[in-house]
């Protein structure tokens, strides 16, 4: 029996329970749904699941305004419902893995109405970020900072006070100065860690601390790419003491337990900080996400990604699409590779892609993805080749952030649409009646299972292919080596394990490779041509193959 821990390698998928299928019928996916469908994920070839929030909630920002932190809201079902749930995932052989939300409460939390029914300078304000605003009479907000959602971070009270929130109005930041704050969700962690889940995904890692002050930030800065420890909301050095705290506890469960963060965190080296080995296990790898379809810059990416992880003894995390970005069958689809379209949105009146295009290019970078060492996140429906729903009315739109940006964000509802399971019916087989809670593009009728298991090329096929190629060959455990080849717009590397060399060939420009003849092709993202890699394809060798 293997000894390494199994998040060191796994390929892990998620679940955005609202989207993933409705077990009642009222249009909204819940725990029951996806319990009912979990023999879609052990078919896949997959390791273990994670749920993005289902705790009780006013789902104002879908549910990462939590109430409640410990039970499950009614829109998603019971506490039974999720143990069934766990009890079923564990039996098929899946982890589970949940989302928790540290950074902020619902306002509708139990706190947050203590702290607003106590009044300035209680012990109950004291649990979040209340300040005095500035001005002759306190009129203008404690500083410059703004919502991830757009407009400003503070709300003012009728009591003249402040309190801040870095998404939206209804998200009150918790103070994690405060050891009441520490201890509860500790807590917490330690409720769901007794009910069976195996890790936890934790929801804006880097922004649970606040710089001494809080001072004013510079707002040129874009906190997705700019290296945050620039920004006093983001990456300050008290979260690793917080992190660590965490790390001791799940370390005294079994079974290895997991965390995660969401830490949009650079340079890499800021990143790596995170995963340190008394801190988290993993931290998703997001500057591999944001990196456009071009040679050098994905290899730089991966080289780089790789170097700082291995310096702290950690794997790294690979991942493509989540329920935050543009799917990338649908960013890669644009002409101009040099474009990533990610976190805005895509909506009728903007550019819309090439789905075929897309389609190609995103099978070939999730070959090239599921090839590299160390961990992959996989985001629901893409192995179906979903696109983003890029045409959708404005009046269906619920996202905050489309409305806290005054209409000028489309927000992220364009990659949350229900999962179709049918190529016909209201909701495509998302639920038992009625229609779902966001409208399906006509695409998704003919990418559902139903209509691509067992058709050779499908995406679904192509990803099972990958998956079981990628544990047969350990590849998530392997070694990589970068193969010169005379054409920049070629990436050609070998991954050596116990289980032998995989060599992989991406044909990310115009032209195609040309390989040596009779290649022993283990997987490709699209048929080849005799010898030859197409451009905009990926293929997996067996052997330690050398260019021509």
């Amino acid at each position: 029996m293997s000894t390494t821990p199994w998040w060191r390698d796994a390929v892990i998928y998620q679940v955005y329970p609202r989207s993933w299928a409705d077990g009642d019928g009222d249009g909204v996916g819940d725990l029951p749904g996806i319990t009912s469908r979990l023999e879609h994920l052990v078919s896949l070839g997959i390791d273990a699941l994670w749920l993005s929030p289902f705790y009780t909630s006013p789902q104002n920002d879908a549910g990462y305004d939590v109430a409640d932190y410990r039970d499950v809201d009614p829109l998603f079902g019971t506490l039974e419902d999720f143990d069934a749930l766990v009890e079923r995932a564990h039996a098929l052989g899946l982890r589970v893995v949940v989302d928790v939300v540290p950074n902020h409460s619902s306002s509708e939390h139990p706190w947050f109405q203590a702290a607003l029914a106590a009044g300035p300078g209680s012990p109950e304000r004291a649990r979040y970020v209340f300040r005095e605003g500035r001005g002759t009479d306190g009129e203008l907000p404690p500083n410059n900072w703004t919502s991830n959602f757009g407009g400003p971070a503070w709300s003012r009270l009728a009591d003249g006070s402040w309190y801040l929130h870095l998404f939206d109005v209804t998200q009150p930041d918790f103070d994690w100065t405060n050891p009441e704050v520490r201890a509860e969700l500790e807590s917490v962690l330690r409720f769901w860690l007794d009910r069976g889940v195996d890790g936890f995904r934790i929801d804006v890692a880097h922004g649970l601390v606040k710089a001494e002050g809080l001072p004013d930030a510079d707002l040129t800065l874009d906190p997705h790419r700019d290296p945050t420890g620039l920004l006093p909301m983001w990456d300050q050095p008290g979260v690793h003491e917080i992190y660590r705290d965490w790390r001791r506890l799940t370390d005294t469960y079994a079974d290895d337990r997991m965390l995660c963060g969401e830490a949009w965190v650079g340079p890499p080296e800021a990143l790596a900080r995170y995963v340190r080995p008394d801190e988290l296990h993993q931290t998703f790898n997001f500057s591999f996400l944001l990196t456009p379809w071009d040679a050098a810059a994905l290899r730089a990416s991966i080289t780089t990604s790789l170097a700082s992880a291995a310096d702290v003894g950690a794997p790294q995390t690979w991942v493509l699409s989540n329920h935050d970005v543009v799917r990338h069958a649908t960013r890669l689809g644009r002409a101009d590779a040099s474009r990533t379209v990610v976190t805005e949105g895509i909506g009728p009146d903007d550019e819309q892609p090439d789905a075929e295009l897309g389609l190609r290019r995103a099978r070939a970078a999730t070959a090239l993805m599921l090839a590299l060492p160390g961990s992959a996140y996989l985001y629901q429906g893409e192995e179906l080749g979903l696109p983003d729903a890029t045409e959708l009315p404005e009046d269906v739109l619920q996202d905050p952030t489309w409305e806290r940006s005054g209409h000028a964000r489309r927000g992220r509802d364009g990659c949350r649409v229900p999962v179709p399971w049918a190529p016909a019916g209201s909701s495509l087989g998302f639920g038992p009646k009625g229609d779902p809670w966001l409208p399906q593009p006509e695409a998704y009728a003919r990418l559902s299972p139903a209509s691509q298991d067992g058709v050779e090329g499908s995406t679904l096929e192509l990803y099972r292919s990958l998956l079981r190629a990628r544990r047969a060959r350990s590849l998530g455990l392997g070694r990589l080596r970068w193969v010169e080849h005379q054409d920049p717009d070629v990436l050609w590397f070998v991954v050596s394990t116990d289980a032998g060399d995989t060599t992989v060939v991406t044909a990310v420009g115009a032209s195609p490779v040309t390989l040596p003849a009779d290649p022993a092709v283990v997987v490709s993202s699209e048929p080849l041509t005799g010898s030859t890699v197409p451009a905009g394809v990926t293929v997996w060798l067996d052997g330690a193959v050398a260019p021509i």
